[in-house]
C-alpha cells in the first residue's frame, strides 16, 4: 500500500494548483430532463424487462442456493 502512496504523490507532485482534476464541462444541466430522457430510453429499449427478470431468477437462485 505503501508503494502505491508513493506513487501517486511522485505523480502528483509536480502538477500546478490550477489544472482541474475533475471534468467542469456542463453542456445541459438540466439534469431531471437527462434523468426523465434516460429513463424513457431504458423503458422504450425493454431493458426494464431484462432487469425484472434478472431479479427475479437471482432471487430464486439464490433462495434454492442458500442452506437453512
Amino acid at each position: 500500500m505503501n508503494y502505491y502512496t508513493d506513487l501517486m504523490s511522485e505523480l502528483l507532485w509536480d502538477l500546478p494548483a490550477n489544472v482541474p482534476l475533475l471534468a467542469q464541462a456542463i453542456r445541459d444541466p438540466d439534469l431531471i430532463g437527462q434523468i426523465s430522457k434516460a429513463w424513457s430510453h431504458f423503458v422504450q429499449t425493454g431493458q426494464i424487462w431484462a432487469l425484472l427478470i434478472g431479479l427475479v431468477i437471482g432471487y430464486i437462485i439464490r433462495n434454492l442456493t442458500s442452506y437453512g
